[in-house]
């Protein structure tokens, strides 16, 4: 690989986000990462929080130079978001990889939009599920862990791009100790939906029932850690410390499959009946399920 040549392809991502947004709160409202351009034209690629809700976008490449994008698309499903530079980057576009072919122990690199790489191996390939109603099937872990993930690439040993860098987490080692890792979100989820992101701006499907509660998983147990004002959690009264048991018929067998009985219950909108342990006694709830998207402030040109 040659790294500098390649470096030159990921570029740094600054956003503005409205103090009154939705997501303001939980995700700032001055976000920076990285995204990689993956077409001539300037379509780079990111990870989806760093552009939810943005009124501003800017892209800066290595070197140096400044241009404005516009927040094209957000799947919330996979969690890419893609950003249209609004002028030349002047820069190459990056070949995909196939993360599908990657094996535990390969030797990659994740690189930012600043210049800094860091020499990694895959440490994992599993399920992920995350607090804020996410899963993907197979993530990517990386180590050691790049200090500056959102948005980064993960390249492999020819330069190609094998996905996007997402979160920094802790993994246990066989020694009893903890490692730093990343979770890259795998490039092959974005060929199914990458045309439709462009044309639409989003994925041409029903978009899926949100609950706005943030979950974690305990011994098994799916434990409510919070939920969105005014979600449709909230309205239905899921509360903190909720154990949620059952959805519809069915035992909640942990977060991943919790999220799999929601999506399985039909589009947004769909009623979700839920059994729930709240202070040692049982109680039923029905949450009106919403397409999170409409709580969300749409891209604006600039």
């Amino acid at each position: 690989m040659n790294i500098d040549r390649t470096l030159r392809s990921v570029v740094a991502v600054h956003a503005s986000i409205p103090e009154d947004a939705f997501t303001a709160t939980t995700l700032g409202v001055r976000r920076e990462g990285s995204g990689v351009v993956i077409r001539g034209n300037g379509l780079v690629l990111t990870i989806g929080y760093l552009i939810t809700e943005a009124e501003e976008v800017w892209l800066t490449t290595n070197s140096g130079r400044v241009v404005p994008g516009h927040a094209l698309a957000y799947d919330q499903e996979t969690g890419f978001g893609l950003v249209q530079a609004l002028g030349p980057l002047d820069v190459p576009a990056l070949e995909f990889g196939d993360a599908s072919r990657t094996e535990i122990g390969d030797e990659v690199v994740v690189a930012d939009g600043i210049g800094q790489f860091v020499e990694a191996k895959i440490v994992a390939k599993q399920e992920f599920a995350g607090y804020w109603e996410y899963l993907l099937d197979e993530a990517i872990f990386t180590a050691p862990a790049h200090p500056s993930w959102g948005g980064a690439a993960l390249l492999d040993e020819d330069g190609k791009l094998l996905g996007i860098g997402s979160l920094h987490l802790q993994m246990a080692t066989q020694n009893g100790d903890s490692a730093d890792i990343n979770m890259i979100v795998p490039i092959n989820l974005l060929m199914p939906i990458l045309d439709d992101l462009i044309k639409r701006g989003h994925v041409n499907k029903p978009p899926r029932p949100w609950l706005g509660a943030f979950s974690a998983e305990s011994n098994g147990e799916v434990v409510v850690m919070s939920v969105t004002d005014g979600g449709p959690a909230a309205k239905a009264g899921l509360r903190r410390g909720d154990v949620i048991s059952e959805i519809r018929d069915g035992e909640v067998d942990g977060l991943a499959d919790f999220y799999r009985k929601i999506w399985q219950s039909g589009p947004a909108g769909a009623e979700i009946p839920m059994r729930v342990l709240r202070d040692g006694r049982e109680a039923w709830l029905r949450i009106k399920s919403a397409d999170r998207g409409s709580f969300l402030r749409k891209p604006q040109l600039q």
